[in-house]
Formats: structure tokens, C-alpha cells, sequence
């Protein structure tokens, strides 16, 4: 979005349906805006493009920056920009009520008691429209006049016209979600006019021809199927887009038959589901077909180098989203679409928001770069695909002392805010679904969820999800590392007998390796297994390996300072483990981050340092027991022995009998860093 303006969904303007407030604005089609039910004369198309912008605008917008979105080079912008905020204090301004604000140098349109049709779809968007009802969701389409500020472009404003072809592509991609989600939620009685609508909007998303066809089908309407179908494949081909998924669906649809329960689109499109008669118990291999293993789908869009001629390809923003592209499929847990295809499609001058939808993938990643002098910044945006809810942004600023290295380090920390951004996603959602009704993807993810709690009941939970995954994929190799780790926390954490889980947690880790050697989460499985048995040296090359495989695989950066910050080399822990937190600023395994770089800062002799990055492990909402005791121990080195008493008595409240000794067996210290976590329970006493 141009001149740094997004969309503001903090203030709730109220419906216009609940008793209708006095101003309502309207930029969904021609811009309108009335007062107590009459119309508002508007005044020129700067005036028009100003309150647009300010009533969008998250935050107050500077006079220059105004002036530069709105006038190409003027004899005298400030005074243009007071005239045009004079004209719009007369239009939205009320007595007894301003709601232009000029504050210095910057400007703001207080809209809390208007009802802007924009900001209430931007407000839905952001919150979630695959939560809404049918009757809201009719609402937020109906509000939908045409396209934003319908008919509203301005010459020789460059920075407005960017700003709106930005805004433009937003909604529409919010009206194609929010039709998509009412075809869903009516019958097939009321669903063609929705589904004609999104065709209109999206004419390449399959799932959209997807659900004309089934509806078709079901009506009995195979005529009209077969018309819309060949229509379809005509469209397609003009593209040089491959028509034959179209054609399958509606052979799929025909062989459904009329009167057959309807599928949603969002079932159709997952065949992977295997439904289960009850927890934890799959139906057979016969009744579901041939394994169809899913993974989250994700295309990276080319960037916008804005400071690059238009068509001029191989620039350092291509170069980037080379390098995002690569890394990613490194990962081995995302489907990521070829470069050739993203690529063909900027080409094309398809818009990310579209490009999703034609790729049928469920999310997008898209960008900007700016050089700026010695400076470059990127801008980066993950968006859902069928919502048009955009899920993390980031702006990434350095200094391009050298090229290469920049891009090497923004290029790490976009792939491994995508996969984590992901990854939360797909377990939250998971946690959403009926157990009895999870794919492998979905069961993998849902004991994610549970093996992050670190407590022996959701460890279990996690075990029976992870091995719900392996038999329902026995292919899936990050759900045999699952079951490594819930094994390997069973050792650690002193949950079952020792030698039992460390010969378990070894087991699976060489069958995530087996399912698939490429897979860094299966190197990282083996890493822990091995350093569980001893093996240090070994478990250090497969942590490294690891990390080759995906250099910005955060748990292979934090797993490989965990081992180094007990007995290796424990300034090389300190710089991995920065390095992950750089990687996953808000991973589950925060708290562990912490606590290895504490007990690195230990070894060091660096007390006052361990005993602060202790307590910040230990405040963490999923932080065990062996945590609190790392910092206890390094509290008590920097002789802060109350706070460290209090953190012993914590950990007794649900471990009575913890002493330090049952921190010395979870762990591996080399023998002077064991010396010093003894003096530490010493200096802390009461029997610690």
C-alpha cells in the first residue's frame, strides 16, 4: 500500500443497520456520503481522494505526507492541503462535533461515530470471516457497489494511484472470501447468484467453478453444467491455463448424482481427510482410498522493486523471492509453488490476491523493496488466500553495507516467520477440529499443540495425535519426529523410565529419517535422540546437518545451542541461540531459548547476565520445572538468593521432592559446569 497508509480496524463504527448513525461514507463503489439520510454534495476528486485516505488511515497522516500522495510538484502544497481540509471539515464536520483533526503537523478524521462501509469489511476481514454467519456475511456482500472509489483516479499522482490500485485489490479479494463463505452457508436455492458473482470477481478460482458445478449437478442441471464447462474450458485455454482439473470436478459432480448430501467446497478440496468412526480409530485403508498426503500450500509472488524501471526482471527483489522460494521447500513441510509459475503470472500482471486463487493455494506471500541510499527496506505480507485476512506483516530495514549478506539475512528471517506464522495457524485450526475427523496434516499439527504445554497428560495427548498422523500417512516424516520428541520430553522430564523412552525417542527419529532424510525436523529428532544417549559429537553433526539442510530451521539454530551451552563450546551457544530468537522472536520453545543461553552465560562466568535471561525463560506461560530450577541455579550464582528460593519454591508446588540433582540428570554438564550449578543449590540451601 502506498505512502505507508493500511487499513484501520481498531475503531467500530457502528451498523448502519442499528439505528444508523448521522454520517455514513461509502467508498465500496462510487465514493457517496450522506448526513441524517440526505446526500452530501462532494467537491473536486482531490477532496474525495483526501477523506478516503484519512478515513483508511491506521494512524494520523503528516501534511507532507498528504501533499505528496495528492500533488505532483504544486506551485504551493500546504495551501492546497488547507484547502482541501477546509472543504472536508464542511462536509463532515457537525456543531458541537469536529472530526478533522489538526494536530501540528500531522492530520486525522475521527470517524468513531460514523459508519464507513470500508472500515466495517476491513474490521470482518481482520477478525475472521470464516467465523461469520450467513445473515452478517449478506450484510458486509450487500454493502458492495462496485469496485473501491469506483471511478475515482487522479492524473499525475502517482503515490494515490498506487495507494488505490492497492485498496482495490484488497476489498475485491474481501467481496470473493466473503461470497465464497456464503456459498457455503446457503442452500443450493439461493447459491447461484453468490457463485455468479464470484465468478465474475475470481473467473480462475477452481473451487469457484468447483461449487457452480456441484450445485449444478445436484439440481439435476447437467446441460447447464456442461455449458458452463465448456465455457470454462475455452476461458482456461485463452489463458494457457490447464483446464484439466475443471473437467475432473465435473465428472466428479455428475458421478455424485442429483440428490446426493452436498459437499462444501472446503471439504472437496481437502480429498486427504480420512473420516474416523471415533478418536483414534481410522477407518481402513480400502474405505478412504489411496493416501493423498496434504500440506499447507503457499506461493510467493514476485516483490515490487520500487525502485527499479517497470519490466525489468533479475533485480534484487527477484533475487529475494529466489531465495524465499528455495528455502522454503527446504523446509519439506509446505507445499510452495514454482518459481516458473509465480513468475509466469507477474508476467501476466496477475495481482497476488488473484494469483492465490488461481494456484488454489491457501496462502500468499507478498512484498515490496526500496532502496533508499545505504538503506533497503522490504516490506512482507502473509495473507489467507480464501479469507483475504492478512496474518503477519513486517517491514525489514538494514543498511546495504553488502548486498548479498542483507538479502541472506532477510531472506532467513521472511522463510522462518512464514513457516512459523503457518504452522500456528494450521494449529490453531486444527485444535478446532473434531478429532474423529483429522488428516494426518491435521493430527500432526494437533499434537503440536499439545506438546508444547509440557505437561505429562498433554505429552500423551501428543503422542496419540502424532501416531494418528503416521497411520493415517506413514510417509509423513515430521510426524515420526513428533513422536520423538514426545519421547525424548518423557526422559528429560522424568515421566517414564529413562532408558525405555531414550531407545523410543531414537526409534522414531530414525523413521522420520527413513520417511524422508531431506526433512530438517527429522535431523533435529535424531540430534536429541543422540544427545539423550551420550552421543555428543554425533548428535552436534546432526544439528549441523540440520541446519545445512534449512539454514533457517530455528530449532536446529536453538537445539544445537541447548547441546553447546552445556558442554561444548559455550560462546558458540550464545550466537546460535540469538540467532533463533532472531529466527522465532515468539516460538513455543521461547522459554528454552532462554534458559540454554542462561546456562551458557553460566559456564562463562557471566552470573548477573545468567540470572536475568533465567528469569525471563522462567516467566514464560509454558516454562517446566527444569527451567524454573536453571533459573534458581543462576539466581543463586549472582547471589540474588530470595528471588532464587522463590523460584525452588514454585517448582515444589508441583514437584515436592525436585532437587538440584534431578536437574543434573535431565542435563549433560561438562564436570566444571556441574561444580557450579552444586555451589549454586548450595548458596540456595533448604535442602535444594
Amino acid at each position: 500500500m502506498g505512502a505507508g497508509v493500511g487499513i484501520s480496524v481498531d475503531s467500530h463504527p457502528p451498523d448502519p443497520t442499528d439505528r444508523a448513525p448521522r454520517l455514513q461514507i461509502r467508498l465500496l463503489g462510487p465514493m457517496a456520503i450522506s448526513r441524517a439520510g440526505g446526500a452530501v454534495a462532494l467537491s473536486t476528486r482531490k477532496v474525495r481522494a483526501l477523506i478516503a485516505y484519512l478515513a483508511l488511515a491506521p494512524h494520523p497522516v503528516t501534511r507532507s505526507q498528504a501533499c505528496d500522495l495528492l500533488w505532483d510538484v504544486p506551485n504551493d502544497p500546504l495551501a492546497e492541503l488547507r484547502w482541501c481540509l477546509s472543504k472536508i471539515r464542511r462536509i463532515v464536520d457537525e456543531p458541537g462535533r469536529p472530526r478533522v483533526e489538526a494536530r501540528g503537523d500531522t492530520v486525522k478524521l475521527d470517524l468513531a461515530d460514523c459508519f464507513v462501509d470500508a472500515l466495517d469489511v476491513a474490521r470482518a476481514t481482520h477478525e475472521g470471516i470464516a467465523t461469520l454467519g450467513a445473515e452478517r456475511l449478506r450484510a458486509l456482500s450487500a454493502l458492495f457497489c462496485g469496485d473501491f472509489l469506483e471511478g475515482l483516479e487522479i492524473d499525475r499522482s502517482p503515490a494515490f494511484n498506487s495507494w488505490l490500485i492497492g485498496q482495490r485489490r484488497r476489498f475485491r479479494s474481501s467481496h470473493v472470501a466473503i461470497l465464497e463463505h456464503l456459498a457455503r452457508s446457503v442452500s443450493d436455492d439461493a447459491i447461484f447468484g453468490y457463485l455468479e458473482k464470484w465468478l465474475q470477481l475470481a473467473p480462475f478460482d477452481v473451487r469457484a467453478h468447483e461449487a457452480l458445478l456441484s450445485a449444478l449437478a445436484r439440481g439435476g442441471r447437467i446441460r447447464e453444467g456442461e455449458e458452463h464447462l465448456a465455457a470454462t474450458a475455452r476461458l482456461f485455454e485463452a489463458e494457457g491455463l490447464d483446464d484439466a482439473p475443471i473437467r475432473e470436478l465435473w465428472r466428479a459432480a455428475r458421478a455424485q448424482g442429483e440428490g446426493s448430501p452436498r459437499r462444501s467446497t472446503a471439504a472437496a478440496a481437502s480429498p486427504s481427510v480420512a473420516p474416523t468412526s471415533h478418536e483414534g480409530s481410522a477407518v481402513s485403508r480400502e474405505e478412504i482410498g489411496p493416501i493423498n498426503p496434504r500440506r499447507a500450500s503457499v506461493a510467493v509472488m514476485p516483490f515490487v522493486d520500487l525502485g527499479a524501471p517497470r519490466n525489468v526482471p533479475g533485480g534484487l527483489a527477484d533475487g529475494l523471492v529466489h531465495d524465499v522460494i528455495t528455502r522454503l521447500a527446504k523446509l519439506r513441510i509446505l507445499f510452495v509453488v514454482a518459481q516458473g509459475s509465480v513468475f509466469a503470472l507477474r508476467e501476466r500482471h496477475v495481482a497476488p490476491e488473484d494469483a492465490g486463487r488461481m494456484l488454489n493455494v491457501d496462502y500468499v506471500v507478498s512484498g515490496s523493496l526500496r532502496r533508499d541510499g545505504q538503506g533497503l527496506s522490504v516490506t512482507v505480507e502473509l495473507a489467507e488466500t480464501r479469507t483475504a485476512r492478512i496474518v503477519w506483516a513486517e517491514v525489514f530495514n538494514h543498511k546495504l553495507d553488502d548486498a548479498f549478506l542483507v538479502l541472506d539475512e532477510i531472506g532467513n528471517r521472511v522463510v522462518a516467520s512464514v513457516a512459523s506464522e503457518i504452522e500456528t495457524i494450521e494449529r490453531n485450526r486444527a485444535i478446532l477440529r473434531p478429532p474423529s475427523s483429522l488428516d494426518a496434516w491435521e493430527a500432526y499439527h494437533r499434537g503440536l499443540w499439545h506438546t508444547y504445554r509440557f505437561t505429562l497428560a498433554d505429552n500423551e495427548r501428543a503422542r496419540h495425535f502424532f501416531a494418528t498422523a503416521v497411520r493415517l500417512d506413514p510417509t509423513f516424516a515430521r510426524g515420526y519426529a513428533g513422536l520423538s520428541f514426545v519421547h525424548f520430553q518423557n526422559a528429560f522430564q522424568g515421566w517414564a523410565g529413562r532408558e525405555p523412552e531414550i531407545e523410543r525417542a531414537f526409534e522414531f527419529a530414525g523413521q522420520s529419517l527413513m520417511a524422508d532424510d531431506r526433512d530438517p525436523a527429522a535431523h533435529w529428532a535424531m540430534g536429541r535422540a543422540l544427545w539423550l544417549r551420550g552421543r555428543q559429537d554425533q548428535s552436534i553433526a546432526e544439528l549441523e546437518r540440520t541446519i545445512d539442510l534449512s539454514p533457517n530451521f530455528a530449532l536446529g539454530h536453538y537445539t544445537l545451542a541447548f547441546v553447546q551451552s552445556q558442554s561444548g563450546d559455550a560462546r558458540s551457544a550464545i550466537t546460535s541461540v540469538d540467532y533463533s530468537r532472531r529466527l522465532s522472536p515468539f516460538d513455543p520453545l521461547l522459554f528454552a531459548m532462554l534458559a540454554a543461553r542462561a546456562m551458557a552465560l553460566v559456564r562463562l562466568e557471566r552470573y548477573d547476565e545468567a540470572a536475568d535471561c533465567g528469569v525471563q525463560a522462567a516467566a514464560r506461560p509454558n516454562a517446566h520445572k527444569h527451567i524454573l530450577a536453571i533459573a534458581a541455579c543462576a539466581l543463586g550464582l549472582a547471589d540474588r538468593r530470595d528471588e532464587a528460593r522463590a523460584h525452588v519454591a514454585a517448582i515444589r508446588k508441583s514437584s515436592p521432592d525436585y532437587r538440584v540433582d534431578d536437574l543434573l540428570t535431565a542435563l549433560q554438564l561438562a564436570p566444571e559446569a556441574e561444580k557450579l550449578f552444586r555451589l549454586a543449590a548450595k548458596r540456595i540451601g533448604e535442602d535444594w
